[in-house]
C-alpha cells in the first residue's frame, strides 16, 4: 500500500478497460453469437473447469426450490429480512405516470411500463453472492418485469451454490442458467437455441464481464460498468485506524483489480492505516487476491478538506465512506459517488447486505454520469399527446413555422391541412 500526494495520484491514475481485455472478450462474444450453446459449453469447460451438457445449462426449478429449504435457517432468515428492506426501498422509487395541459386543449403525459425481459449477472467462482441476486432481481420484479433470467458461473462440480439458488427463489427469478463470464453476457444479448435473449442486462462482474456488457450494448440495453469493486474512505481524525484498515481490506478481497483508497489530511493516521493493512492482510482470508489488489491500494495525503473533496469528485468512487467530524457538511459538497456511507458506524458492508440500498453501483468513474441500480432501470417511459380542435389551433402555427424553418415542408403541411378545418391560420 502506497502513501502518496494528490499530485502523484493524478499522474498515476489509469481508467478504462485494457485493450487486450476488450479484444479477448470481443472474440468470445462473436463466437457465442455464431455457435450458441456449443461455444458456451466450450468456454464453460475452459474457464470454469466443468463440462456441461446442453440440457444441463438451465437449473431445474425443483433444485431452486429445494435449495431455499436446505440452506441454514439463520441464512434464510437473514436473506428474507434483507429482501424486505430492499423491496421497501425500491417501492418508494417507483415512477408514477402523469398528465398536464401545456396549452388550452393540449394534454401531454407519460406512462411507465416495465421492460419485458431482463438478464441478471451474478458473479461466482471466488465466492457466492446471494445478496447480489436480491439487489438485482427484486428491483426488476418491483418494476413488473415478467421474465427475469439469472446467469452465474457453475462450481467445479457443475452445481450452483445453494445460497444463490435460495436467493433466486426468494426474489422470484424465473430462469437460472449455470453460465458465467463474457459468454453469459453474450448469451443474454443474442440468445441460443435453448436460451431466450433479453431486452436488458444488469449486474456486477469482473473486468471481462464489464467489457462484454459494453460490447453488446448496441443489441441489448445494459446498466453501467459495475465492477471491479472500489472504495474511497475520507477522514481527518487520528483514530479508528483498525476500522479503516478492515474496510479497505473488505473491498480489496473482492477482486485482484479492486481499487481501495484512503484520503486524509492526517499523516500520522496514514502511517497507522498502512501498517495495520499490511499486518492484517498477512492473516486475512482470500490472501491470494489481496496479494494482487493491495499493492495498487493508495493513501492520498491532502492539505485540507477542500482538496479532499476535489479528490473524491475526481475519482467518483463506487463506495464513499466519510468517517469522523465534518461528514454532514461534506455530503453537500460531494457530487460524484455511487453510494455514501456516513459516520464511523456505517461500513460499506451494511449497504452490501442489510440496509436496503443497492450494492450494484457504477464503477470506473461512472458515478459522474450514472446511478445505482434501481426499479427505475427496469421502467420505460411512454409519452402521449392529445389535441382538441382548439388545442391544435393554439399550437399549430408555432409548429408549422418551425417545420418550415427546418425545411420539412411535409411536416408543415400535415399541420396546415388540419388547421384549415379548425379555423386556424393557413
Amino acid at each position: 500500500m502506497r502513501i502518496i500526494t494528490y499530485e502523484e495520484f493524478r499522474l498515476s491514475r489509469r481508467e478504462g478497460i485494457p485493450g487486450e481485455v476488450m479484444e479477448a472478450v470481443g472474440k468470445i462474444v462473436k463466437d457465442v453469437r455464431a455457435r450458441g450453446n456449443a461455444a458456451i459449453l466450450d468456454y464453460t469447460e475452459r474457464f470454469d473447469g466443468v463440462r456441461l451438457s446442453e440440457d444441463g445449462l438451465r437449473v431445474d426449478r425443483r433444485e431452486i426450490e429445494e435449495a431455499y429449504q436446505e440452506i441454514p435457517e439463520g441464512l434464510r432468515t437473514a436473506l428474507r429480512n434483507s429482501a424486505e428492506r430492499i423491496r421497501m426501498f425500491q417501492e418508494r422509487q417507483v415512477l408514477e405516470g402523469f398528465s398536464t395541459e401545456t396549452a388550452p386543449g393540449v394534454v401531454v403525459g407519460v406512462n411507465f411500463d416495465p421492460v419485458q425481459s431482463v438478464g441478471i449477472y451474478i458473479p461466482g467462482g471466488r465466492a457466492a453472492y446471494p445478496s447480489t441476486v436480491l439487489m438485482t432481481a427484486i428491483p426488476a420484479k418491483v418494476a413488473g418485469v415478467e421474465r427475469c433470467v439469472m446467469f452465474t458461473p457453475p462450481g467445479r462440480e457443475g452445481a450452483v451454490p445453494k445460497a444463490i439458488l435460495a436467493a433466486a427463489c426468494l426474489a422470484g427469478v424465473d430462469e437460472v442458467y449455470r453460465v458465467g463470464g463474457a459468454q453469459a453476457i453474450a448469451a443474454m444479448a443474442y440468445g441460443t437455441s435453448t436460451i431466450g435473449r433479453v431486452e436488458k442486462i444488469v449486474g456486477p462482474g469482473n473486468v471481462y464481464v464489464t467489457a462484454a456488457k459494453m460490447l453488446v450494448g448496441w443489441d441489448a440495453a445494459v446498466d453501467m460498468p459495475a465492477g471491479p469493486s472500489e472504495v474511497l474512505i475520507y477522514t481527518e481524525d487520528d483514530d479508528r485506524a483498525d476500522w479503516i484498515a478492515a474496510d479497505l481490506i473488505a473491498q480489496a478481497e473482492h477482486d485482484p483489480c479492486a481499487r481501495t483508497i484512503l484520503v486524509t489530511t492526517n499523516r500520522s493516521l496514514a502511517t497507522k492505516v498502512k501498517d495495520e493493512v499490511e499486518r492484517e492482510a498477512l492473516k486475512a482470508p482470500r490472501g491470494e487476491i489481496l496479494e494482487r489488489s493491495l499493492p495498487e491500494a493508495a493513501i492520498i495525503l491532502v492539505k485540507d478538506r477542500g482538496e479532499g473533496i476535489k479528490v473524491i469528485n475526481e475519482v467518483a468512487p463506487e463506495h464513499l465512506e466519510l468517517i469522523g467530524g465534518g461528514s454532514e457538511e461534506m455530503i453537500s459538497r460531494v457530487r460524484n459517488a455511487g453510494a455514501v456511507f456516513m459516520g464511523e458506524y456505517t461500513p460499506v458492508a451494511v449497504g452490501d447486505y442489510t440496509a436496503g440500498t443497492n450494492h450494484v453501483l457504477p464503477t470506473m468513474g461512472w458515478s459522474r454520469r450514472a446511478s445505482p441500480l434501481s426499479v427505475r432501470d427496469f421502467l420505460r417511459a411512454r409519452e402521449y399527446v392529445r389535441c382538441t380542435r382548439d388545442g391544435l389551433r393554439s399550437i399549430g402555427e408555432d409548429g408549422r413555422t418551425i417545420a418550415t424553418a427546418e425545411g420539412l415542408l411535409n411536416h408543415a403541411r400535415s399541420i396546415e391541412i388540419r388547421m384549415k378545418e379548425c379555423g386556424g391560420k393557413k
